[in-house]
């Protein structure tokens, strides 16, 4: 029977192989089998806690607007699941997704030792890139760096490493050091690193590895970037000898992401990409990126936002005073039971005056009534349980005053829930 792509994702999300489970085993039987696709095209290698998503959108686009045929692969998924893998902006589209998923089905079936849910989805993708012939496809690590399946890939154009911060321990280290000797697992003997702003031990860490690997690296200069202007309509921003340039993408930290992505050009322009600052600049002006900090009505002001650990929480705290300084603030939350809860509520509770809990779609959620109760002990009484998103989005928006800021954050589970409510979800085809 031949699948369709809804077949194609239930096959693919089957309950059986969901455990995240490190190693390049599996996925390299898998692709090996397939014919290793991922040899076919060229890779920019992004890993990190926080801010690899802009900083993959933003090349991306940046890319594109050079004349590339550009590949993306993003995790997790906003609306529909088919964005994980995008050409040229477009998302895979049914056909294709339920044509490839049945191929790598005919092989994953076969192994003893059957490949994990990301490793399949990442096998899916290196198939599409390959048959789409993509210049160079922008590829965004799932968990970690060293064992991810993405790390199968051959030396990169470019490895790059965005902010690190504590998240995933138990799999990935209880300290910022070996998080980042984790993350910093992507960087291939000879190949090019950049790297964002980083503490001083992760610094350390990253140094050591690129010099034991003959891999040449370029990090940000913060002293270099200079913030013009930041409102609710966007930012301005000048890095090193790049003037004026723009972006719409709101959060502090979104340009410190964009000299990432400048850093990024510099170094495959000196691989012989050719990448002007004119598509450099039109890149950063187009990229879009749902549910960072995004505005999704006004008077109720309400902001979506996927930080789903402590710094991201810090972040949205300090993004929160900084637009919307002195308005009364209602959160929506929803977060998986293994986060750091209390440090993430630490952050914002101080801003609250009302808190919705919902139950994020995922197996690995917290339920809405026990994630009320880490509320109330943390100090604030008005906190109500809500059957479903669309409960905490209806009650929230009518009873807030034009001037109260909503906002919904802990998961991007629960981001493409609130972003059909009000109409924002993309079709596929």
């Amino acid at each position: 029977m031949t699948m369709d792509s809804d077949q194609a994702i239930k096959y693919i999300n089957q309950r059986e192989w969901r455990e995240s489970r490190l190693g390049l085993e599996r996925v390299s039987e898998l692709l090996e089998l397939m014919g290793n696709p991922q040899l076919e095209t060229r890779f920019a290698h992004i890993a990190g806690t926080n801010g690899k998503g802009s900083v993959c959108i933003m090349l991306a686009e940046s890319l594109m607007a050079a004349g590339y045929r550009t590949g993306l692969f993003i995790s997790p998924y906003i609306n529909v699941f088919n964005e994980r893998i995008q050409v040229d902006g477009q998302a895979i589209t049914d056909d294709a997704l339920a044509k490839i998923t049945e191929r790598v089905r005919l092989y994953a079936d076969q192994m003893s030792d059957h490949p994990t849910e990301f490793e399949l989805i990442a096998a899916v993708a290196m198939q599409y890139f390959a048959d789409q012939h993509c210049d160079i496809v922008v590829l965004e690590v799932g968990l970690g760096g060293r064992l991810d399946a993405t790390n199968v890939i051959p030396v990169p154009e470019v490895a790059v490493i965005a902010p690190i911060s504590l998240d995933h321990t138990a799999e990935l280290g209880d300290t910022l050091e070996k998080i980042a000797s984790e993350k910093a697992g992507i960087i291939k003997s000879g190949g090019c690193l950049v790297s964002a702003v980083q503490s001083p031990g992760v610094s350390e860490v990253i140094n050591e590895i690129c010099g034991n690997r003959g891999a040449s690296l370029r990090a940000v200069d913060p002293a270099a970037l200079v913030v013009q202007a930041n409102n609710l309509t966007g930012q301005r921003f000048t890095y090193k000898h790049h003037q004026d340039l723009e972006i719409r993408l709101l959060g502090t930290y979104q340009p410190a992401n964009a000299a990432v992505v400048i850093e990024v050009v510099e170094c495959l322009r000196r691989k012989d990409w050719l990448i002007s600052d004119d598509a450099l600049r039109k890149g950063l002006l187009s990229a879009r990126w749902p549910a960072r900090f995004e505005l999704v009505h006004q008077r109720p002001w309400f902001i979506i936002d996927g930080g789903h650990n402590p710094q991201g929480a810090v972040s949205l705290a300090a993004n929160i005073r900084h637009y919307f300084a002195d308005k009364p603030v209602d959160l929506i939350f929803g977060v998986m039971a293994d986060k750091d809860i209390q440090t993430m509520l630490s952050a914002v509770l101080p801003l609250a005056s009302r808190v919705f809990t919902v139950t994020a779609d995922n197996h690995r959620a917290m339920p809405a009534d026990q994630l009320a109760e880490y509320v109330r002990a943390s100090g604030l009484t008005e906190v109500l349980a809500c059957d479903s998103v669309e409960q905490a989005v209806t009650q929230a928006m009518q009873t807030a005053d034009p001037d109260q800021v909503i906002c919904a954050f802990g998961s991007f589970y629960i981001a493409g829930a609130i972003r059909r409510l009000f109409g924002l979800v993309p079709q596929t085809g």
